[in-house]
């Protein structure tokens, strides 16, 4: 990987990151986890650039508030890429992280079955 790829895949993401902001501030939780999500994860395997990209998705999935509500404006589109980041997310240990992943992965599961479950745990490729 070159570190001018890495540079612009860090600046996109700083850019998703004021966006994001901005909507949380307009009090749109969900627009804000779609615009997170869009483009991950990066392409990259560059640590960085991960990290970066999660801190971006835990800002927004912390702001949701009514997960059900979320499920009915977000795409299924997102949902096998909201679900490895669920997943990173209890990997942290971080007590209200853990909470709400495993509150929105309860709602997930029921909404996507477990075919997302599997389809994120075998993408071995597409890391987040």
């Amino acid at each position: 990987m070159e570190a001018d790829n890495v540079e612009a895949i860090i600046t996109r993401i700083e850019h998703k990151s004021r966006k994001i902001e901005s909507l949380l501030k307009q009090l749109k939780p969900v627009e804000a986890l779609k615009t997170a999500l869009e483009g991950s994860p990066p392409n990259t395997r560059d640590e960085r650039c991960k990290s970066a990209n999660w801190i971006v998705v835990h800002r927004a999935m912390m702001a949701i508030k009514d997960v059900d509500g979320m499920f009915s404006t977000l795409d299924p589109e997102y949902y096998d890429i909201l679900m490895k980041y669920l997943y990173r997310g209890l990997s942290t240990g971080d007590r209200p992280t853990c909470d709400q992943c495993l509150r929105i992965h309860e709602k997930l599961t029921e909404r996507a079955g477990l075919g997302c479950i599997l389809r994120s745990l075998a993408d071995t490729v597409n890391t987040v």
